[in-house]
């Protein structure tokens, strides 16, 4: 048996066509006729000429003849040889010879005995061919449905996808499946029915409009319109419906596990600003409310510089938990998909001097070139990611001087569209190739401790592990990419990419 044939439709879809099952056929049965017509009264011719008058021995050849016959043409060339086989023996076999009377009652017994013998073999044979035809039919529709069945689980397992191939494979316009909302409703009232996915032109929405309709189960049904079924593709579709509900099932279990993961995700964005809250928000709190209370000590009279160095660390303090709720804010944001970029062309160094207000001007070496062509950008956003980056590179490379640069041209793409990219390059430790990924998750420090600089200031420790990751995700937001590269010679360089700016509403 041939397997099933699978023919593009022009489209993403793979048709699957049953091949072609083949019987007796006309050809062999025409040859069957033909064999029936010459064989007999060659045998008796045969026999004529050899003289040879046994008539038991003549009727097992006509019978063995009956059986060829059957076997090549099938029932009917069968029943032709042995009608034509039985009116042969009567004729030149049995006495009286050379006529169609019969003397004795025996041979009369006899002819009847070989004419119900050679049409049951012919019967048996014909039955034979029908159950192996039907036998081949099935195998092949098993066949092309597990095919079918692998096909749909490789595919992208949508619903449109699955009945674009029960409309291809079963030849119909266009087929829709309903499904019920009766779940959980009383016993006996009436379903009422939704269109759940649709494949081809003005997909048929009610009974009415259908031309078949296959109750899958009680809670989903499929509409067909484009014409009958033949009994294989009635079979099909049966086959089909229990596929509708393995897709369905499917598509229930993806997004139940893609909400589980969102609610993990959630618990442990959760947790971790929980954590930051107990610890990395106290800290400065605390420092402020120290500072603050030895300031109000009025039997203290405290000397100016100590009095100055408080006020300095209030404020500092300050501005550490107005940059923390700030970055846990933009978190919240991303993370609920609320950012909305007010896109306009920006050019690079117009967002430095906000972006880099506080950030010490002997550790920065200022080297873009001039006449960049602008990007794509929201101008807070673009000032809050230099901003989280430069900060991040002062942090994890004390001793390192930061360096601004930029370029655009040829090479630098986002997609198929020409792009810049602000490349943000320190020279400390840098970080390994498998922590490159993970400096951009949300909470993330490596190797630092959340602890105060001898100066004052804010040390690698400080900060939450949000910077980047918001970074990150305003980058993507303006439709462009932050990503990680070692430094040559050592270090970490940050490259922001954003699209050029064409002027045109984006």
């Amino acid at each position: 048996m041939a397997g099933p044939e699978a023919n593009s439709n022009g489209d993403d879809g793979v048709l699957l066509r049953l091949p072609p099952i083949r019987g007796i056929g006309t050809a062999r049965v025409i040859t069957g006729l033909v064999l029936a017509v010459v064989l007999p009264p060659g045998i008796e011719l045969m026999v004529t000429v050899l003289g040879f008058r046994n008539f038991a021995i003549i009727m097992l050849l006509q019978l063995a003849v009956a059986v060829a016959v059957a076997a090549i043409g099938g029932l009917w060339p069968a029943v032709v040889a042995a009608v034509l086989g039985s009116f042969l023996l009567n004729y030149f076999s049995a006495d009286p010879v050379g006529s169609l009377s019969i003397a004795d009652p025996t041979t009369l017994f006899t002819l009847v005995v070989f004419l119900a013998v050679a049409c049951g073999v012919a019967l048996a044979v014909g039955l034979a061919s029908r159950r192996a035809q039907e036998a081949a039919r099935s195998g092949a529709e098993a066949t092309a449905l597990s095919e079918l069945a692998l096909r749909i689980l490789s595919s992208d397992g949508s619903l449109e996808s699955f009945l674009e191939k029960v409309r291809s494979n079963l030849g119909m316009e266009a087929v829709t499946l309903l499904g019920s909302s009766q779940q959980g409703a009383s016993a006996g009232s009436t379903p009422e029915w939704r269109v759940l996915a649709g494949a081809g032109p003005n997909p048929p929405v009610t009974h009415a409009a259908a031309d078949h309709a296959a109750v899958v189960d009680p809670h989903y049904t499929l509409l067909l319109r484009g014409g009958p079924l033949s009994a294989h593709q009635q079979r099909m579709l049966a086959a089909f419906g229990a596929f509708v509900v393995a897709v369905r099932d499917r598509q229930q279990l993806v997004k139940s596990r893609r909400d589980n993961v969102r609610l993990a995700e959630g618990n442990k964005m959760r947790t971790s600003i929980l954590r930051a809250v107990s610890h990395d928000l106290r800290t400065p709190l605390a420092g402020i409310k120290l500072a603050v209370s030895s300031l109000r000590q009025e039997d203290v009279t405290f000397p100016p510089d100590v009095e100055r160095e408080l006020l300095e660390t209030i404020e500092e303090y300050a501005d550490r938990l107005d940059h923390l709720v700030d970055n846990l804010l933009d978190m919240s944001r991303i993370t609920a998909d609320a950012v909305n970029p007010l896109l306009t062309g920006i050019v690079w160094a117009e967002v430095l001097p906000q972006a880099l207000r506080g950030v010490p001007r002997e550790r920065l070496r200022n080297e873009l070139p001039p006449n960049l062509p602008p990007v794509q950008a929201d101008a807070g956003m673009l000032e809050r990611v230099v901003a989280n980056i430069v900060e991040n590179a002062m942090k994890y490379a004390p001793e390192s001087d930061v360096v601004l640069t930029a370029r655009a041209g040829e090479g630098i793409t986002l997609g198929d569209r020409p792009a810049s990219e602000l490349r943000i390059i320190d020279h400390g430790g840098g970080v390994g190739h498998k922590e490159v990924v993970d400096i951009f998750q949300p909470f993330q420090r490596f190797g630092d401790s959340p602890s105060q600089s001898p100066a004052g200031g804010i040390s690698a420790g400080g900060g939450i592990g949000l910077g980047l990751a918001v970074a990150k995700g305003f980058s993507e937001a303006m439709g462009g990419r932050l990503a990680a590269e070692p430094t040559p010679g050592g270090g970490l360089t940050m490259v922001v990419t954003l699209p050029l700016w064409t002027g045109g509403a984006q």
